[in-house]
């Protein structure tokens, strides 16, 4: 067992698993405009505070470059691999300066996500990964912290080897999921809906299925009933899968957020999606998605939340058998 906990001898079914890996941090330069430190902070905290035994931690192994081209251009694929992108395309995307692992964690955070959908493939109801909710990058670019959609990566290997036949993108991060809406337009297997900052980046919005934009300033009570809409709303659609792209960047502290929500209206988000799940009875991948509060213990303490409101949702899953 390493540090982090990771409980190889628990039988699989006992605790969600949750991938992580150091270089999620250790992977991006420290001096980057980006809390680079949040996934190790949030990973001991988890350890920690898990007294129940509710989270197994996992490292996961990486992407493959076919799972990533089943979305992206091969052009830009390769040029990143070979960390041959062209300076305009590096600054839209950010994390600078980039070192050299940026390659080996781009592709372990894609290979999370994808290890959490083998999981719901195998039967578990709910999986996630300790990072990513890439919604930001389409096919040929990166942009806003985004390298690589995993959304987009997972959604189009669950089609093709027949785990869905409908993909619901259920995106909550206060930026709007461009890059998957623009990836998905028009495609009737994956229905994406985003509630969002309008005021926010991206200031070009894209087209989802859904797309509800909140005002600047807009806290719990305006978040949530746009949500309970959107909820309802969806029970009138069949799913095969939920992707919960879950970023918590709606927080008040958050630098880059500009809504004001609360870390117990995060909560309560959270738990309204939860039971509208386990109403449809659907398998749910974890998406991190963004957080930047300064200090950012706040972003820590709102995805330990997550988190761990998941890993007990996991467990009623479990005993009732949805």
């Amino acid at each position: 067992m390493d540090k982090f906990g990771l409980y190889e001898n628990f039988a699989p079914r006992t605790r969600m698993t949750l991938f992580y890996d150091e270089i999620y941090s250790s992977g991006l330069d420290r001096s980057a405009r980006f809390p680079v430190d949040r996934y190790s902070r949030i990973a001991e905290q988890v350890e920690r505070d898990d007294r129940d035994g509710l989270i197994e931690l996992r490292r996961p192994r990486t992407a493959t470059r076919e799972e990533i081209l089943l979305v992206h251009q091969c052009d830009y694929v390769d040029r990143f691999l070979a960390q041959d992108l062209e300076e305009g395309e590096i600054r839209r995307i950010g994390l600078r300066p980039w070192k050299p692992e940026i390659v080996e964690r781009t592709m372990r955070l894609v290979g999370g996500a994808i290890e959490g959908l083998d999981l719901l493939f195998a039967g578990m109801p709910i999986a996630g990964n300790m990072a990513g909710g890439t919604h930001h990058a389409f096919r040929a670019e990166g942009a806003g912290y985004c390298i690589f959609n995993d959304l987009a990566v997972c959604a189009e290997i669950a089609l093709r080897r027949g785990q869905a036949k409908s993909v619901l993108v259920l995106d909550l991060d206060v930026h709007q999921g461009d890059g998957t809406a623009e990836i998905f337009q028009g495609d009737e297997r994956v229905f994406t809906v985003s509630i969002h900052g309008q005021d926010n980046f991206p200031f070009r919005k894209k087209s989802s299925d859904i797309d509800i934009g909140l005002p600047k300033g807009a806290g719990d009570g305006e978040f949530l009933d746009a949500l309970d809409h959107v909820l309802l709303k969806l029970s009138n659609y069949s799913f095969d899968l939920l992707f919960f792209q879950a970023g918590v960047d709606g927080l008040k502290m958050d630098g880059l957020g500009l809504l004001n929500l609360s870390r117990g209206g995060m909560r309560v988000r959270n738990e309204k999606v939860f039971k509208w799940r386990r109403k449809l009875g659907i398998p749910m991948l974890l998406f991190m998605g963004g957080g930047y509060s300064d200090p950012i213990d706040h972003t820590v303490d709102a995805f330990t939340d997550l988190f761990f409101g998941a890993a007990r949702e996991y467990r009623i899953a479990l005993e009732v058998g949805q």
